[in-house]
């Protein structure tokens, strides 16, 4: 029992991230937890904790039966569901950098999938229709105004993308950035009105819940792009499905509020948003990402060396 007691762990989601965690202690073992009802062994010696990707909320509860938990590393970029929850002691790390350039990805495809009605086109490929009379001409991404609300490491990565489409780019961050170009979100009101697209990438807080209200949302001109690949509770459900159904604006979709979306939510239905299920950064490289990231912050901590991403609670 003593023997043990000595030996430190490492909680990982999946069986296939065991190979990354090479040049550790001896006493550190490597354990797969990816069922709160099903835990490898005891949460004894738990030090250092990565869990799933997705459904994070079910497994938040084990954070207080983990007696000598010191790091949790999240496999996602935002940590608004750890919010409140860490122990005094504990280490809460994101993964900010590891999907930049998926989400950016699927954000640049959202938008040219929603000007040049991707989804419409593919709804006349089903009907075996020729759409070429009502479904044309479509709308182009080359001059459009775009807003990036969140000009953290994903709203870069999505403007250097954009430069190449020759449009007209502002960022927004919390606050301006003088020098850079960067705007701050009290400008907002200044803002909207002249923009075609506006992607939303900025971290769900108490300051950002919300944020995308019928008066943001009533101030955008017509036609204008919105597309959320932050959280879902960024933008009032019930005044986008308002805007939406007037036809006025349309919508690129990545996160919901609630989620999953319920079968029976309206917003199913309308032909002028595209719905993706929180897909943005889950791509073939994913846990190849995650794991590299997670190893490499496992041999600093049992190294006695400062974590990166270190999430202020």
């Amino acid at each position: 029992m003593a023997l043990y007691q000595q030996v430190r762990k490492i909680w990982v989601p999946h069986k296939s991230g065991l190979p990354y965690f090479e040049g550790l202690p001896a006493d550190v073992v490597v354990e797969v937890a990816d069922d709160p009802a099903l835990l490898p062994s005891s949460t004894a010696g738990v030090e250092f904790w990565v869990p799933t990707f997705l459904n994070q909320l079910s497994l938040r509860g084990l954070v207080g039966e983990l007696p000598d938990l010191r790091v949790i590393q999240l496999p996602s970029a935002g940590s608004d569901a750890w919010a409140g929850i860490v122990p005094a002691g504990v280490t809460l790390a994101d993964a900010r950098g590891a999907h930049d350039s998926a989400t950016a990805e699927w954000v640049i495809t959202a938008i040219l999938a929603s000007l040049r009605n991707f989804p419409a086109f593919q709804r006349a490929q089903h009907a075996r229709q020729w759409a070429h009379d009502w479904l044309t001409p479509t709308r182009e991404l080359r001059g459009r105004r775009v807003l990036i609300i969140g000009a953290g490491n994903i709203g870069t990565a999505v403007a250097r993308r954009l430069e190449a489409f020759e449009v007209e780019l502002t960022l927004v961050a919390r606050t301006a950035r003088p020098g850079t170009g960067v705007r701050g979100t009290a400008e907002l009101p200044g803002l909207l009105p002249e923009a075609d697209v506006v992607v939303l990438l900025t971290p769900l807080n108490d300051e950002t819940r919300g944020l995308v209200d019928a008066g943001f949302l009533a101030a955008l001109p017509d036609g204008a792009l919105v597309v959320n690949a932050a959280r879902g509770p960024v933008v009032d459900s019930k005044a986008l499905y308002a805007e939406l159904s007037s036809g006025r604006i349309s919508a690129a979709l990545d996160v919901t509020d609630p989620e999953p979306l319920p079968s029976q939510d309206p917003l199913w239905t309308l032909p002028n948003v595209l719905i993706t299920p929180h897909s943005g950064a889950i791509t073939e490289g994913l846990q190849d990402r995650v794991y590299r990231l997670a190893a490499a912050q496992a041999r600093r901590h049992f190294a006695g060396e400062p974590l990166i991403n270190q999430v202020v609670k």
